[in-house]
């Protein structure tokens, strides 16, 4: 059988082109962008169509002596490129086939695609003669056609990428590290994470940008980009890699069009590490240009105005947004540590400010920081951020919560929350914030369910986002919404402890006893607590549920609060003891403790007026009080 890819230059498979002499894949008449090394692996794949290659073979060819990238990762970055230049999946392969342990295989059909000759031959060219006068009577009628068929090519690109009429939405895979250097995922996280920054801000009327956590659950990952597309709401995907020695990096991108997965642009930046925000910018530039947004001057005069950067303290952020992201007690105090040194190496870097700001606003919920400790270091690094750059979002957010959270200012709330969200409309998590810390505090519920969902619209696989609202339908007193939202995410995120144990919470707030307590020993296990600890636990638990009814619960969750270890939002401060008292009815207790939580600054204590458990305490006067002193109630 007749090799098409040794005996032809060029083959077609499907609408593709595959032109062996310049290296070049054509769809529709269209190039599409492809790597060098993609491009071989794609060649010696079509010397055999059907025939299994092996990764071996593929090696020896491809990659005989390249010690700069692994070669697994080489491959596997190869065959993925491959399969988004063709629109194709590992999962329900039409081109490229994984065959388990072995390699892969090329599966479509693949023909030889004729380059039709320059000269007739002499028997075509004595008929040709006897036609002359046939082709005069259709030359007009050919003209028409031909006029009318590259009008229609000259149309297409624009018609497919016309201004937008509403509000599109993209997404920006996360950059893959060619470094050959794991440790230095945090450079190509970073660098991502900026350029979502820089895309949300283009024309937020026009462009939505989905936000950074549900991005990232994308890393490494064999999907298509229709398959991506489809799950997150995309109309257009940005993917690229980065690839750093020295002072040097390269930063590739490309943008696909979701529809059809069309590539419609591409470029490669090889320049020094200084220069990585211009990178950033003109990567904005150019995907604004493709998608014909429409960018104030402002805008452009921002994008333009891009500087260089202090390398140091720009390494020291990008690992500060590492620790942030990873939203633990060791990934804070890695954030403080690192943007602290930001603002040290760059006094200037209102960023880096910006950051400190919201790290030490959640330290008291994260990293155990008590909140007296935390609130002014928050304060501080929120106003010297807005200083040097009053129009950062990320700034006023932060400054919002703690003007919320520790100050009960309210008014000045509500101002820095709006501000944020002018700013950047595309931020989900100044969505969430106002939701949660200005809003559902003060009863404004439908608000807060409306600005929840524009929080989950930016950010539709963050389980953090998705668990809150249920909060925010619990405290709406919307129960079934609440009961479904956190079995969505149970069913999205399994592994998720926060959500189990407030899916427990819930359940018991309803007097559904046994689910709370099969969801309080998921929360349990998967928050790392000792197998035998927690069976021990919850057999006590439904040891005095059985024999003293829901009163033995709420006594044996008193218990639970002295022991050293317990879930994310158990109740353990002294905000979650108050409610354990209320349940039990012992309301001295509750209200000690509760004014234990104001003196702390606890951030639950804001959440007093809307908290359906203290519902036994709210004919107490001294609950009104309370409200009045947190500013929930006029004075």
């Amino acid at each position: 059988m007749e090799n098409p890819a040794s005996s032809r230059r060029r083959v077609r498979t499907g609408l593709f082109e595959i032109d062996f002499c310049s290296g070049e894949v054509h769809k529709d008449g269209r190039k599409v962008p492809l790597q060098e090394q993609p491009f071989r692996v794609l060649e010696i794949l079509l010397e055999r169509p059907g025939d299994v290659v092996t990764r071996e073979q593929l090696q020896a060819r491809v990659w005989p002596a390249d010690t700069y990238v692994g070669f697994d990762e080489g491959l596997n970055t190869a065959i993925r490129k491959l399969r988004v230049a063709f629109g194709d999946s590992a999962e329900n392969p039409r081109f490229i086939e994984t065959v388990s342990r072995r390699g892969y295989r090329f599966i479509a059909p693949v023909e030889p695609d004729p380059i039709p000759s320059l000269s007739p031959p002499a028997a075509t060219v004595a008929a040709t003669s006897r036609l002359i006068s046939l082709k005069a009577r259709w030359i007009g009628f050919a003209v028409v056609v031909f006029a009318v068929f590259a009008l229609i090519l000259f149309l297409r690109p624009a018609a497919r990428r016309k201004p937008p009429r509403g509000k599109i939405m993209l997404i920006v895979l996360p950059l893959q590290n060619f470094t050959g250097d794991s440790q230095q995922d945090y450079l190509a996280d970073g660098i991502t994470e900026e350029i979502i920054a820089q895309l949300g801000s283009l024309d937020p009327q026009h462009l939505g940008v989905i936000a950074r956590t549900s991005a990232m659950r994308y890393k490494h990952t064999e999907k298509s980009a229709a398959q991506i597309s489809g799950e997150v709401g995309a109309d257009y995907l940005l993917e690229g890699s980065i690839r750093h020695s020295g002072d040097r990096i390269r930063v590739t991108a490309q943008l696909i069009q979701s529809s059809d997965q069309s590539h419609l642009w591409a470029n490669s930046y090889d320049r020094e590490l200084s220069d990585v925000l211009r990178i950033e910018s003109d990567i904005a530039s150019s995907v604004a240009s493709e998608i014909r947004l429409t960018l104030s001057q402002q805008t452009h005069q921002r994008l333009a105005d891009a500087g260089r950067t202090n390398v140091e303290a720009h390494d020291a952020y990008l690992r500060g947004l590492q620790g942030w992201n990873l939203r633990t007690r060791d990934g804070f105090q890695q954030a403080i540590t690192n943007f602290t040194r930001a603002t040290e190496l760059d006094p200037d870097y209102a960023a880096a400010f910006a950051s400190l700001a919201r790290v030490y606003s959640l330290a008291p919920i994260f990293a155990g920081v008590p909140a007296g400790e935390a609130a002014p270091k928050a304060l501080e690094a929120a106003n010297r951020a807005l200083t040097l750059d009053e129009t950062l979002a990320d700034a006023h957010c932060a400054l919002g919560f703690i003007k919320a959270h520790y100050e009960y200012d309210w008014s000045a709330a509500e101002s820095e929350f709006h501000r944020a969200i002018e700013l950047e409309p595309n931020n989900a998590y100044a969505h969430l914030f106002y939701s949660n810390s200005y809003l559902s505090p003060l009863g404004h519920h439908e608000e807060a369910i409306a600005e929840m969902r524009k929080a989950m619209d930016l950010d539709p696989l963050s389980p953090h986002i998705q668990s809150f609202a249920g909060v925010t339908f619990k405290w709406a007193r919307r129960y079934d919404d609440s009961l479904a939202q956190f079995q969505k995410v149970n069913q999205t995120d399994p592994n998720f402890p926060l959500n189990h144990e407030r899916l427990a919470q819930l359940c018991a707030l309803l007097g559904r006893y046994g689910e709370a307590i099969t969801e309080e020993t998921k929360a349990r296990l998967l928050a790392g607590e000792k197998p035998q600890d927690v069976l021990a636990q919850m057999n006590t638990l439904k040891r005095e549920l059985a024999t003293q009814g829901e009163r033995g619960y709420w006594k044996e969750q008193l218990q639970f609060a002295r022991v050293a270890q317990n879930p994310p939002e158990a109740y353990i401060r002294p905000y979650g003891l108050a409610i354990i008292y209320a349940h039990l009815g012992e309301k001295a207790k509750a209200f000690e403790n509760l004014e234990n939580a104001l003196a702390e600054r606890d951030t639950q204590i804001t959440e007093l007026a809307v908290e359906p458990q203290f519902d036994a305490l709210r004919s107490d006067t001294r609950f009104a009080d309370l409200e009045r002193r947190i500013g929930l109630l006029p004075r």
